[in-house]
């Protein structure tokens, strides 16, 4: 029996923080075997994010093998490390050239800076 998949901590923040910014977010965690771990779609493009926990130390936060040999043999683009729910926008919108958009939500986000 396959254990339950190991989501880090801050991938809820993460989520909500992209779904705030108007993106389709869809969880891969569960899929395993180096998947990354979001699906986003954001303006018509699709991303890979793999998530990571920006407050532990970077030794913790390495790819696992599975994860190394996934993105080495992935045809499409290639899946983006975040470490933070400021990282993952700033990846989604680096290909608009843009370094900020107004999230959908009425909250405020500390990834908007």
């Amino acid at each position: 029996m396959r254990r339950a998949a190991k989501v880090d901590q801050n991938q809820t923040q993460v989520v909500s923080v992209l779904r705030g910014y108007g993106a389709s977010v869809q969880s891969l965690a569960a899929v395993g075997k180096g998947v990354p771990d979001l699906l986003v779609g954001y303006r018509g493009k699709t991303y890979l994010l793999e998530v990571k926990d920006g407050n532990k130390f970077a030794s913790q936060t390495k790819l696992t093998p599975d994860q190394q040999d996934w993105h080495l043999q992935w045809k499409g683009d290639k899946p983006v490390i975040v470490y933070s729910s400021t990282d993952a926008v700033k990846a989604i919108l680096a290909e608009w050239g843009t370094k900020q958009a107004v999230p959908c939500n009425s909250g405020t986000d500390s990834a908007a800076s």
